[in-house]
């Protein structure tokens, strides 16, 4: 298959919403039951890291980031959200986006990335296993689902290779890399 990924911009809210909605409808993939609005979206995810998949014009998935702190010895640790339309799930546009992702949030000084995923969401665990996450914690009765039940999470993440991240915040000790 011909994929393409690039950067998520405002005008593919229609679509990228659309498949955030067919994500909520499965009951596995996220806690949100209303699908917010592109402002809301927007000011809750970082500007970096911002993808979506697309095949002939497309949008099939999106995957964004969100910051998991906002104390600054946190910056380069962000939780990664990733939605694949029903129908191109399990051809490999989830792999193809996450593995992007990844190689771009290294880019952008993320050194960990971790997903919080519904314990029955196995389609998701094994996605996350194939990119390189593990398995570090599980969430009991973590939050209720849109029915009122409530669910555990699993806790996933994939920490960079390297430890050499180059940043602008004042409270942690610089890398020096050469």
């Amino acid at each position: 298959m011909a994929y393409q990924i690039r950067k998520m911009s405002e005008a593919d809210w229609p679509e990228v919403s659309r498949i955030y909605q067919e994500g909520m409808g499965t009951n596995l993939a996220t806690f949100q039951s209303e699908c917010p609005s592109w402002e809301e979206w927007d000011s809750s995810h970082l500007k970096d890291c911002r993808l979506v998949i697309t095949e002939n014009g497309s949008v099939l998935g999106w995957t964004a980031l969100t910051a998991v702190s906002g104390r600054c010895v946190y910056t380069g640790v962000a939780e990664v959200s990733i939605y694949i339309g029903q129908e191109h799930r399990g051809h490999g546009a989830g792999k193809a986006l996450l593995g992007e992702l990844i190689r771009m949030s290294e880019e952008c000084g993320f050194w960990t990335l971790q997903s919080g995923i519904m314990q029955n969401n196995t389609a998701s665990i094994r996605l996350h296993e194939s990119c390189g996450f593990r398995v570090v914690g599980y969430r009991e009765r973590i939050g209720r689902d849109r029915f009122g039940a409530w669910r555990n999470t699993v806790l996933m993440e994939k920490r960079s290779i390297s430890d050499c991240f180059e940043g602008d915040c004042s409270c942690s000790a610089a890398c020096s890399c050469e």
